[in-house]
């Protein structure tokens, strides 16, 4: 990775975030991704920015993880739609007969499905239903985007999923999203979202965290981070926030202790939307 990354190489860190703990997360899986550059960049970014952030990475996905399960059982879901899909492994954790779309930039797409053919042809990953999207965010995607999700997802019901994208993004952009997500869905469909509220970027943790972006990332991958306040999700049209954690919340619910305060975390707001 050497002295500078790209944006799209944080999935090998987020990704071996939720492998330092498996009981938090919950992901036997995510250990595969791991190597031995991201290990330096994630010792520099602990000592940088703050060492409790692989606990925020497990906690958000043991979060997801448990809603998407809980919506299989109770809402019938039969596909898993994952915008900005990384090198998540949701797809071995969940239910053989789950439909997954995972959707990222073409590089990514194209390394993910490489080596997932690579681990279950040595048996290291089960057999799973995945169709692979790369999309470039650059271009008009949207109607091809929605052209090839509906050709796989048809008329099921379905769960999104944007973890990690939205603070890349502009209002513009994510209005337009949480536009394409309403013409997917069907009445009871769910979003799981991620986002930073406004009050987290007068934390420490956050400003130390813009300064490491702004030392790693290439001089051309400059980039405006967005803030979203709970009101957008309150008022999206169509749907209706059911469920709302952070940090916080989930360390209570899934018992997990910290030392340091809460300037020094990086805290995350989870937001689950139902269509009405």
């Amino acid at each position: 990775m050497g002295e500078t990354i790209k944006i799209h190489e944080t999935a090998f860190l987020t990704a071996t975030f939720r492998s330092i703990d498996e009981n938090l997360s919950g992901d036997c899986y995510a250990k595969l991704w791991h190597n031995e550059q991201t290990d330096l960049w994630i010792k520099d970014y602990l000592k940088s920015v703050s060492t409790e952030e692989p606990y925020c990475h497990c906690l958000r996905n043991r979060y997801f993880l448990d809603q998407i399960k809980k919506s299989i059982n109770q809402n019938n879901i039969e596909v898993l739609i994952n915008f900005g899909a990384g090198f998540s492994m949701y797809p071995f954790l969940l239910n053989e007969k789950l439909i997954h779309i995972e959707i990222d930039k073409p590089e990514i797409v194209k390394h993910k499905k490489q080596k997932i053919e690579e681990w279950q042809n040595k048996s290291l990953l089960p057999k799973r239903e995945i169709h692979f999207i790369g999309v470039d965010f650059n271009e008009d995607y949207q109607t091809k985007l929605i052209s090839k999700i509906t050709a796989i997802k048809k008329n099921k019901r379905c769960f999104i999923l944007i973890e990690g994208v939205l603070f890349f993004l502009g209002k513009k952009e994510t209005i337009s999203l949480f536009n394409l997500f309403n013409s997917l869905q069907n009445k009871g469909d769910l979003i799981g979202s991620v986002s930073f509220q406004n009050a987290v970027s007068k934390t420490i943790a956050f400003k130390k965290m813009l300064a490491f972006l702004a030392k790693k990332l290439t001089k051309d991958q400059a980039f405006d981070y967005q803030l979203i306040a709970n009101e957008f999700y309150q008022n999206i049209e169509n749907y209706k926030l059911t469920d709302q954690q952070d940090f916080f919340s989930l360390s209570k619910k899934y018992k997990h202790q910290t030392t340091l305060s809460k300037d020094e975390i990086l805290n995350e707001t989870m937001y689950l939307l139902e269509k009405i």
